[in-house]
């Protein structure tokens, strides 16, 4: 997987440190699986600020806390299949499922299970 430039990483990492509540790796699918990361059938992970989707990585930045409720809004930095974009996100504790979450991007709803610790 392609990382993101160091000079960029360095200029934005004032702006990581509200990721941290939702580091963790979690299930694509009920039938994820959770040693994979990255790929269709495993799971994604979001790590020190950056998502880790299929085949593409996003820098979290710009974290601004949704009000009344237990979710942020990032802009995305994504890159991936030697291609670069930036997108807004939210991510939000899921109230159902415990240690999960929901990410929503525009149009667009996920609904993920963390993956146990090893």
């Amino acid at each position: 997987m392609r990382l993101l430039p160091t000079t960029f990483m360095l200029a934005v990492l004032p702006a990581l440190a509200l990721a941290a509540p939702y580091d963790g790796v979690y299930r694509q699918n009920a039938n994820a699986d959770c040693g994979l990361v990255g790929v269709d059938g495993g799971a994604m992970k979001i790590d020190d600020g950056i998502f880790y989707g299929v085949e593409m990585e996003c820098l979290m930045a710009n974290p601004v806390d949704v009000v009344d409720m237990d979710a942020v809004l990032y802009s995305m930095q994504c890159s991936g299949e030697d291609q670069t974009w930036t997108e807004r996100a939210m991510i939000m504790a899921d109230a159902e499922i415990e240690g999960g979450i929901i990410m929503l991007w525009n149009g667009y709803a996920f609904r993920y299970s963390r993956c146990p610790d090893e």
